[in-house]
């Protein structure tokens, strides 16, 4: 009779904390509908547009993409939380890293970007980071400078840097590169292979690989770079870092990568859904 009873106590303590957890779910998801209905009904306004016509990028957008990019930038900036450290964050900052952010999704079927990031570290310089490596054993402390970092549902984003790339076209651009390990690490592993249609897995796999094998093999070699110029040696790090460095030229010199690198660009422009080199033909 006891353990009957003990069992149905059991029964009911469970039954008690599914229906609450599931009550709170409701009750976020609730919440989140009404803050996105009242996103959707925010003016997009004329400040933030001319930021956005300073960007080379923006300027080349359809009317229709504008208007897509613009409901996902205010999506982005206010369900995101924006932390300056040594500077005060404006709404410059904001709306320029929301742009470059949300540009890398434009072609996708989705007006909210970046769900699970939360929090955006806006330093005024590039920072100096201490990082310490174990081998064998032996411990060692190196230091070195970084322009930005993604990692734990946050992205540190340095403004000088983030500033000068945006307006102009470079090979190189902070906001892009880091919101790009954002993108490969939504499938869960950060490994330079973005979440893909399962019939298009090997042709990626296949093709960003082969790239990155001689890539590091010119790098550590360190002669006869050729064409990998365009890349430096910053993508022969890792798959993911090649990932992010090509993402940046897809987006920043796509003429040149088509020109150098007519496979990898093709797979960027399928996965991306968007044709950087015809948008500014």
């Amino acid at each position: 009779m006891q353990s009957m009873d003990y069992h149905l106590a059991l029964i009911l303590i469970f039954t008690i904390l599914g229906t609450l957890f599931f009550a709170f779910m409701f009750f976020n998801e609730f919440r989140k509908g009404k803050a996105l209905e009242k996103i959707k009904k925010l003016p997009f306004k004329e400040e933030y547009e001319i930021f956005l016509d300073k960007t080379p990028h923006y300027r080349k957008l359809s009317s229709e993409e504008r208007h897509k990019i613009q409901r996902s930038i205010l999506y982005f900036i206010h369900t995101k939380e924006f932390i300056g450290i040594g500077l005060h964050v404006s709404n410059e900052m904001k709306i320029i890293i929301a742009f470059y952010a949300c540009l890398l999704l434009i072609g996708k079927n989705t007006s909210y970007c970046y769900d699970k990031l939360k929090t955006i570290i806006i330093y005024p310089h590039a920072v100096m980071i201490k990082q310490v490596h174990s081998y064998g054993g032996i411990y060692s402390k190196e230091q070195f400078m970084i322009e930005g970092q993604s990692a734990d549902e946050t992205v540190v984003i340095t403004w000088h840097e983030a500033k000068n790339e945006s307006y102009h076209m470079r090979h190189n651009n902070v906001i892009i590169h880091e919101f790009a390990h954002e993108i490969d690490f939504m499938d869960g592993v950060i490994d330079g292979v973005p979440p893909l249609e399962h019939s298009k897995y090997d042709g990626w796999v296949r093709t960003l690989y082969k790239e990155f094998d001689l890539l590091n093999t010119i790098a550590h070699k360190n002669r006869d770079w050729g064409k990998y110029k365009l890349l430096d040696t910053y993508a022969a790090s890792n798959e993911a870092e090649f990932f992010a460095v090509v993402t940046e030229r897809f987006f920043e010199s796509p003429a040149a990568l088509k020109h150098h690198f007519p496979d990898l660009y093709e797979e960027y422009k399928d996965f991306y859904q968007i044709d950087t080199a015809k948008l500014f033909d």
